[in-house]
């Protein structure tokens, strides 16, 4: 397959819009015209997992973590990014970054997350803003079915559980075309008075291309006329992090014995016990600091995620179990999705899970 095939797939897993704008998500190194003959899935694309690569004759690196984070001026091999860099372009092997693509998925990193302590009724915990957008358009009734059907299949009109979804009004549209017009109804210099259907949609906005090519190729007017808007509606299934509960409450010991079992930690870092049952839990894979206190908003018992500083713990304010469990173990089984998605739409070539422990953070 060439890699821009595989590419597709990627963002139909992850969609790189749904990235924090902070990131680097996407292709870091390589051609989409380069023809991809394996994959090699892992968290980290170390000079380690590039030489696994080689060695399993892998050409693309799907990672988690993007290996080309902050800008580089020079490529020398100096650390173990541009060691890592340099062996990937000597040996012709892509990478490819998801990271907060996939963290804001609701199958993504903390559904991952959920599942693996086996919690149930999650949502999100911080649903992302400023990315719902909205399409009105307007066409003749004998178009309406048409043009519709075609928005809903480039992503248009899925609003929670519910897809197919709009608004339809009746009204009276006119017009009057000049010399150059070719109206659908009508003469040129006749003015027009037409009823039309008003057709109002919602979409994520990384869809925005694919719903305007949709909309002028299946709409009748020689020339469209629609509207865009933002929306500050929140995304509730898109977002940072999420909440769910346990079928019954337990200690807050058994809590995170069972956490550290099932995340197979080296070590919990964790604040001042509240005495209160554990039930309702709040999960940020990777560094969470920063959602302390929508985590105590939204009444969960405890709050596990990684990389909190000394001072953070005090933010528990005892209101719950603040804990950090380690950055790559709350991130661990993310690499086992991905290799498990690729492998149910691509099965013409081997897509490999790294055997490669790429966490930097040892225990004692």
């Amino acid at each position: 397959m060439k890699l821009q095939e595989i590419l597709a797939v990627l963002e139909e897993m992850a969609p790189l819009g749904y990235a924090e704008d902070f990131d680097n998500v996407g292709l870091l190194v390589g051609n989409s015209n380069q023809d991809i003959s394996g994959v090699l899935v892992c968290h980290d694309a170390l000079e380690n997992v590039i030489d696994e690569a080689v060695a399993k004759k892998c050409n693309l690196v799907v990672c988690f973590h993007p290996i080309l984070f902050s800008g580089i001026k020079k490529i020398t091999g100096k650390n173990y990014v541009e060691r890592a860099i340099l062996k990937a372009i000597k040996n012709d092997i892509a990478i490819y970054a998801v990271h907060t693509a996939l963290d804001n998925h609701q199958k993504g990193v903390n559904k991952i997350f959920c599942d693996a302590l086996g919690l149930i009724n999650s949502k999100v915990l911080i649903p992302k803003e400023n990315y719902i957008q909205k399409l009105v358009t307007f066409t003749i009734p004998e178009n309406v079915e048409k043009l519709r059907n075609a928005l809903f299949e480039a992503g248009a009109g899925t609003i929670g559980n519910y897809e197919d979804c709009s608004f339809n009004s009746k009204g009276i549209g006119t017009y009057m075309g000049n010399e150059n017009s070719n109206p659908e109804i009508g003469s040129r210099f006749e003015f027009v008075e037409a009823e039309e259907i008003k057709i109002e949609v919602t979409f994520e906005k990384h869809l925005q291309g694919k719903i305007l090519k949709a909309l002028y190729n299946n709409h009748v007017y020689e020339e469209v006329a629609y509207e865009l808007y933002k929306l500050e509606n929140k995304h509730q299934n898109i977002g940072l992090g999420r909440i769910g509960e346990f079928e019954n409450q337990m200690t807050e010991n058994e809590f995170l014995q069972l956490v550290k079992e099932k995340l197979q930690c080296g070590g919990i870092r964790h604040s001042v016990f509240t005495g209160k049952p554990i039930k309702k839990v709040a999960v940020l894979g990777g560094s969470g600091s920063f959602a302390i206190k929508n985590a105590i908003g939204s009444g969960a018992d405890a709050y596990l995620t990684a990389d909190l500083k000394y001072h953070q713990f005090y933010e528990a304010e005892n209101q719950l179990l603040l804990a950090d469990i380690g950055h790559f173990e709350s991130e661990r089984f993310t690499k086992n999705y991905i290799v498990d998605y690729l492998k149910e739409k691509i099965t013409n070539f081997a897509i490999i899970l790294s055997e490669e422990n790429t966490n930097p953070v040892k225990y004692f």
